[in-house]
């Protein structure tokens, strides 16, 4: 059986010359702290927007009730918009992410960020170093300049930058469709199963004492999910 896809490097390659060029276009005062205080551990770890949910710079929010929009800054840089042109799908955060020399975020989660959940979060490196690692539940990671790297970030992920530059990737939200789809599956994307029970907590071990506990409760939708339940096990039964 395959492994589930914890990263992927998809076939899109950038011209890291430009990439830096644009880079440059970004004004030092305006890169915002990040919002997750858990993770941000020792060291600088910084964004600035391309895409986002009020079109400012400094909105760097991954998710809002409100429409993505461009901001200021990408008008700046048009090698920027035409990575952004490449991917033919929609986008909805798009940022610029620096971590410091001797930066660390620490492990965590970023829950309804993978592939399978309707999000893509695509990092394609600027500045880099090999000592610049992600950590995805426990496995090692380089991602290297000018590629583009696919991160399930619903993983526990934690980075380390030990190089002695400032690490900064250019981070695309995206929204899978059919396109990025085949992009997906033709570079090896192997899918997370989805719950057997429909709920992960959900399981062989545990199925019967969950179809008892919602029979006891007697209202009519906890009898209903009781009986689905019951079939999706007695299916599963028959199939061993």
């Amino acid at each position: 059986m395959k492994q589930v896809t914890r990263y992927l490097r998809l076939p899109f390659e950038f011209n890291l010359t430009a990439l830096q060029i644009d880079l440059q276009r970004v004004m030092p005062d305006q890169w915002v702290p990040h919002y997750n205080d858990q993770a941000a551990g020792a060291g600088y770890w910084h964004c600035q927007a391309l895409r986002s949910p009020h079109g400012r710079s400094d909105d760097i929010l991954a998710f809002s009730n409100n429409q993505f929009l461009d901001t200021p800054l990408l008008a700046h840089c048009p090698y920027f918009q035409q990575v952004l042109q490449r991917f033919k799908c929609e986008t909805c955060a798009v940022r610029l992410m620096a971590l410091a020399p001797g930066g660390v975020i620490h492990e965590h989660t970023d829950p309804g960020t993978n592939f399978e959940d309707g999000l893509a979060r695509l990092h394609i490196p600027v500045i880099t170093d090999p000592e610049v690692l992600f950590w995805l539940d426990g496995e090692p990671i380089h991602f290297t300049a000018g590629g583009t790297w696919y991160m399930n970030a619903n993983c526990r992920h934690r980075v380390e930058n030990l190089s002695k530059v400032h690490r900064i990737h250019l981070v695309l939200d995206c929204i899978p469709n059919q396109w990025l789809t085949d992009i997906f599956n033709a570079a090896g994307f192997v899918a997370n199963p989805e719950p057997k029970y429909g709920d992960p907590s959900i399981t062989d071990a545990n199925v019967l004492e969950v179809i008892a506990e919602l029979r006891q409760s007697g209202t009519t939708a906890a009898l209903s999910l009781a009986n689905r339940l019951d079939a999706v096990r007695q299916i599963n039964t028959i199939k061993r």
